[in-house]
């Protein structure tokens, strides 16, 4: 929404009769690195001992009443830009039945580990109409939510999406998570699949990402040297993947090839 991260909480639920302690060092060390990346400072947390592995952030920050970005405000005429390529729910899902191949995860955690900092730090010389994260309701869910907010329809152009290396070929050997098949369920009704659009492609836009990119809906003349803005700061998997159509009173995804 355009803040700038001040301080941040550790919250870890480590089995510590399970995992050796030094799991969880290199756990927290991780978290601290980007931390310091981000600008921010690590201002203390709270850890428990739980069966199940868990680590996240609490975090503050600050931004000026007049430039905060909502994720409502797309306009007819806008380009929606997304910022990371797609797929590490079903990439992630391949790791976890030791399929996947190094250089696949590699691209996976290179992604992942990208600090959405980078694309914001860009926007912030942009007027933008409206912009969100992607993260577990897929790109579909999170679009959704933009467009309701902005009661605007949009289209998605299937062919122009980022995708991580191996994510079509495991979505094909039915390797996708849960939580795919659950978005895919509650989302299918406000989705018009166009000529030509595969299953595949389907299943992409649905995937429920972790460390996802940045979607931002900004005016359509600003697109091309916005994109290019991004990829010379680093942020390389930017693309044009879409645009606002329409108003709407209620909003739909149309996929198109």
């Amino acid at each position: 929404m355009g803040a700038r991260p001040v301080t941040a909480l550790n919250i870890v639920g480590f089995p510590v009769d399970d995992m050796d302690n030094s799991v969880l060092r290199e756990i927290l060390r991780g978290g601290l690195s980007k931390i310091n990346e981000s600008g921010a400072v690590l201002a203390g947390g709270h850890s428990i001992k739980d069966d199940e592995l868990k680590y996240g952030l609490s975090v503050t920050g600050v931004v000026h009443p007049d430039k905060i970005i909502p994720n409502g405000g797309a306009q007819p005429g806008d380009v929606l830009v997304l910022t990371k390529a797609l797929g590490t729910g079903i990439v992630a899902t391949a790791l976890k039945q030791k399929i996947s191949s190094p250089e696949e995860l590699d691209a996976m955690v290179k992604s992942m580990v990208q600090l959405n900092k980078y694309a914001a730090d860009v926007v912030a010389g942009y007027s933008v109409n409206a912009m969100t994260d992607i993260t577990g309701y897929g790109l579909v869910g999170h679009m959704l939510e933009m467009l309701d907010a902005s009661f605007m329809d949009a289209k998605i152009f299937v062919d122009q999406l980022p995708v991580l290396p191996g994510t079509y070929k495991y979505a094909e050997q039915k390797v996708i998570p849960g939580g795919l098949l659950s978005n895919r369920k509650f989302y299918k009704p406000r989705i018009a699949i166009g000529a030509g659009v595969t299953r595949l492609e389907e299943l992409l836009v649905v995937d429920p990402q972790t460390s996802g990119g940045l979607l931002i809906s900004i005016p359509g003349e600003k697109a091309k040297i916005f994109v290019d803005d991004l990829h010379a700061n680093g942020v390389e998997a930017a693309r044009i993947i879409g645009e606002i159509s329409n108003s709407s009173a209620e909003p739909r995804i149309s996929l198109q090839k």
